[in-house]
């Protein structure tokens, strides 16, 4: 996926604490996450260097997912400079992403 940053519980604190971060928590095996992949696709490429657009799967990688309580994927986390400022539970739209990075 070009555009997307995948992280690790290694990277995850690195790459959320400078700047916009949105992070996509989701598993391979969730529909719905699997439909918000495409979605955050387009977002990546509207927003381009504004906000690092991330994904990280719940399976693998479980520490994040459990300091942040995520019960249900797919979640996103829209993180500035560290900071959760917005959660996003179940499939979102390029619109309310992308407006939510600019605002």
């Amino acid at each position: 996926m070009s555009g997307i940053i995948n992280l690790t519980d290694d990277s995850f604190e690195k790459t959320v604490t400078d700047g916009t971060a949105l992070v996509d928590f989701w598993a391979p095996w969730c529909m719905p996450c699997r439909m918000q992949g495409p979605i955050l696709e387009k977002v990546a490429a509207k927003v381009g260097d504004k906000a690092k657009i991330c994904k990280m799967n719940v399976d693998e990688e479980q520490l994040a997912a459990q300091k942040f309580r995520i019960t249900s994927i797919p979640t996103l986390l829209l993180f500035k400079n560290g900071q959760v400022v917005r959660q996003f539970v179940g499939v979102q739209d390029e619109n309310t992403l992308v407006s939510a990075i600019n605002g």
